[in-house]
C-alpha cells in the first residue's frame, strides 16, 4: 500500500521532536515510516536552523542524520515557484507539496489558510489534530 505523502512545516517538527512533547507521536510515526515526508534542501536547512536555535545544535544534527537515513524521507526538487503565500519563507512548503503531489501540509501557521481559497493548484493544509485523525 502506498503511504501518504505529507509536507510538515517547521513549527510542527519543532513541537514533535522532544520525547516529553504531547506531539512526539508525529516524530515517532515518521520514524516508524507510517507516512512519507517530502522535503527540499531549503526545507531541511530551515529545520536545521530553527531546531538548532530553539533546542540545540546537537538535536538539529541528530534530526538531520535521522532524515538522511530514513527511507520514507522523499527529497523533492522544485522547478517552479508558485508564490501563493505572502511570506516567501512559507512558499517553499507549498512548492514542495505541489511538486511532490503530497496529500497535505501539516502546519499551524495561519498564513497557510489562504490556500483554502485557491482552486488551482489545490493544496490542503491540516493541523496536528486532523493529522492525528488521519493516522
Amino acid at each position: 500500500m502506498k503511504k501518504s505523502r505529507v509536507v510538515i512545516d517547521t513549527n510542527i517538527i519543532l513541537v514533535s521532536l522532544s520525547r516529553k512533547s504531547p506531539n512526539n507521536w508525529i516524530f515517532q510515526r515518521l520514524i516508524d515510516e507510517d507516512f512519507e515526508i517530502c522535503v527540499t534542501t531549503e526545507i531541511l536547512l530551515e529545520y536545521y536552523e530553527i531546531v538548532s536555535q530553539k533546542m540545540s545544535i546537537r538535536a538539529a544534527e541528530g534530526m538531520m542524520r535521522l532524515f538522511d537515513n530514513l527511507e520514507n524521507v522523499v527529497y523533492i526538487t522544485t522547478y517552479f515557484e508558485f508564490r501563493l503565500l505572502k511570506d516567501p519563507d512559507d512558499n517553499k512548503f507549498v512548492d514542495c507539496s505541489i511538486a511532490a503531489d503530497a496529500r497535505y501540509i501539516v502546519s499551524h501557521d495561519k498564513d497557510f489558510k489562504v490556500l483554502k481559497t485557491i482552486d488551482f493548484p489545490k493544496v490542503e493544509v491540516i493541523g496536528i489534530e486532523e493529522f492525528k485523525k488521519a493516522f
